[in-house]
């Protein structure tokens, strides 16, 4: 963790966003005491918020009862390391009912598996933030209405929140490249989702075209989505105050520019 907090430092980044276990894995370490109080020490000195991003792997629309299982886990193991580093919430993506499970009985397995979770939340403890994929399959929740849909399955449960993810809006079917498209889509949000639900956007360029379904993050201004939109992050009042994470490149070189860039967009 502080060498990831270094990295934050070296790139002048505002936020940060980790992993606290293999994000291709079920292994659920245990932390560190004392580098954990280090670590959120440091944090809320530099007024850093920070979130942790769950284990690609987790699925809670799986018909594998393993899956499921492990999902469960894993998404309880990222919560109770949340809170020990004190990062604000735990983005988990939406998940698939894949091909077995249709979705409403996918739907119905994501409301048994996460209320009992979200209940047993502190007060003060993190919420976890649905992100949604980039689309195909049977993604449970990739477009806006899905998303509104998929909160209102877990009775709009006040520790749970939303990550959007740039990227995987495009490639869901949002033009975010074409004029007012990037407003046009936080218009949605603020109206089918709600501002106090938005608390986390990953920021990411695309390298696939609109509605591709494909999850190809690209640098800032270097993909198919460009610049210009993303000044509208900055403008729009549902996402006042949101935290921007870069999920691109780990290059201290690349990610110093597009940092850069992003705060010049800021001040534009």
């Amino acid at each position: 963790m502080q060498g990831a907090l270094g990295h934050c430092r070296d790139v002048g980044a505002e936020a940060i966003q980790l992993f606290v276990s293999n994000p291709r894995g079920w292994a659920r370490p245990n932390g560190d005491p004392q580098e954990d109080s280090r670590f959120k020490t440091a944090c809320e000195a530099a007024r850093l918020p920070v979130f942790v991003h769950a284990p690609y792997l987790v699925n809670l629309g799986s018909p594998t009862p393993a899956t499921l299982e492990n999902s469960i886990l894993a998404i309880r193991h990222c919560l109770g390391r949340a809170m020990q580093i004190g990062a604000r919430g735990v983005v988990v993506h939406a998940g698939s009912a894949v091909s077995s499970l249709g979705r409403s009985s996918a739907l119905k397995q994501v409301r048994e598996a996460l209320l009992p979770i979200l209940d047993d939340i502190p007060d003060g403890g993190p919420d976890v933030l649905v992100e949604p994929t980039a689309g195909g399959g049977q993604s449970l929740a990739a477009r806006v209405e899905e998303v509104a849909e998929y909160l209102a399955n877990l009775d709009f449960h006040p520790r749970l929140g939303v990550c959007l993810d740039t990227c995987h809006l495009f490639a869901a079917g949002y033009d975010l490249a074409a004029p007012g498209g990037m407003r046009s889509l936080l218009n949605a949000v603020d109206r089918c989702i709600g501002r106090r639900r938005l608390k986390l956007v990953h920021v990411n360029d695309s390298k696939a075209p609109c509605g591709s379904n494909r999850d190809a993050h690209e640098r800032i201004g270097k993909g198919l989505i460009g610049l210009t939109p993303l000044q509208e992050l900055f403008r729009h009042p549902a996402t006042k105050g949101v935290p921007l994470i870069l999920e691109t490149s780990g290059k201290i070189a690349e990610n110093q520019e597009d940092v850069a860039v992003l705060k010049a967009l800021r001040g534009a």
